[in-house]
């Protein structure tokens, strides 16, 4: 279909899109023509944007008033999220699973609709808790999301394509356990079988294993996979061959996908999907894990959070690692932007 409004943007890559030309949820025009902002929820249609103008530029660009939400609910309390984790781990103790991943999603009320645009939480999102693969696409009446991701989904250039696996989390390196460890190493052997699917024989390496990155507030755990495509490889063959990412779901992927839907309270949405931008013209792309993103549904704004589980997972402990993945940027999205820049309640906000 076809779409045309001023409110229409994105700024995905540190490139600000506008006149939209199109939209779709049909992955094979990504190998058509132009330069596409693009998100792929992990529940929901995807939506391809194909915008005629990029340019660079700066979130504050395409940002109008934000102010947020003061309170926010879960879709699972305290002790409901420590009983999924333990239904995880009776799986695992089954043979079932080897990893899941268990979220919950955070629903804020937003207490002023003129004073709720996206493009503004972008900005204070970009501001407070700078990240590798921000992006913000706004089509009114059909998406609007934002995102402070941390980690690469898929990056492309020409033939050769990669995928950068985050597991493990703390906030300092100090906090990082054997378990994380253990954890990304599993997820990077999924996703060198996931894109072996679509890259050449012999091609699939390990460029960096459990490299720590710091970010505000936060140390994860990094490693690389890198591969070269089939000449023949589209589009929707590499993303039936990668999505979900793996970091998100699990170990096997199809089982813990399984698990998953039987002990999380509320669909994901936009969350642990991919959002980014894919140019058909240049055989280039940059997918984000749609972690640490938020995104509008009517009156209120969504926001999910999860850990990985494995056998030797405290509840306890999982659960504070998805509070001290929220914290901070629950509490960007608590402040306010207007033309003048934002304001931010800084007591809301994690260290």
């Amino acid at each position: 279909m076809t779409l045309a409004g001023p409110a229409a943007a994105a700024h995905v890559g540190g490139m600000v899109a506008r006149d939209l030309v199109e939209v779709s949820d049909d992955p094979r025009v990504l190998d058509t023509q132009g330069r596409w902002a693009i998100t792929i929820p992990y529940d929901g249609v995807p939506v391809f944007a194909r915008f005629a103008r990029w340019s660079p530029g700066h979130a504050e660009e395409v940002a109008g008033p934000w102010v947020g939400p003061r309170q926010w609910r879960s879709s699972m309390g305290r002790q409901d999220y420590m009983d999924a984790v333990e239904r995880v781990r009776e799986q695992i103790a089954r043979g079932g699973v080897y990893q899941a991943n268990v979220c919950r999603v955070l629903y804020g009320d937003l207490p002023d609709s003129a004073r709720a645009d996206v493009g503004g939480l972008h900005a204070l999102l970009s501001h407070g808790n700078p990240a590798p693969h921000a992006a913000m696409i706004r089509i009114p009446g059909v998406l609007e999301v934002t995102s402070a991701s941390p980690e690469l989904f898929l990056s492309r250039d020409g033939e050769v394509i990669e995928t950068g696996p985050i597991k493990g989390t703390g906030r300092t390196a100090s906090d990082l356990l054997p378990k994380d460890r253990a954890e990304n190493i599993m997820i990077v052997d999924l996703m060198r079988n996931d894109l072996s699917r679509v890259c050449r024989t012999g091609s699939v390496t390990v460029p960096a294993l459990l490299v720590e990155e710091h970010h505000p507030g936060l140390v994860h755990l990094v490693s690389r996979v890198r591969g070269v495509l089939h000449g023949d490889a589209t589009w929707p063959a590499i993303l039936e061959a990668t999505f979900p990412p793996g970091s998100i779901t699990g170990a096997p992927k199809l089982a813990a996908m399984e698990c998953i839907a039987e002990v999380e309270a509320a669909p994901r949405g936009v969350y642990c999907g991919a959002i980014g931008w894919v140019d058909a013209d240049e055989r280039t792309a940059s997918l984000a894990v749609a972690i640490r993103t938020f995104w509008k549904e009517g009156d209120h704004v969504a926001f999910g959070t999860g850990a990985g589980i494995t056998w030797s997972s405290d509840p306890e402990g999982e659960w504070r690692e998805t509070e001290l993945k929220a914290d901070r940027l629950i509490g960007l999205a608590g402040g306010r932007w207007e033309a003048a820049g934002a304001d931010v309640d800084e007591e809301r906000m994690a260290p």
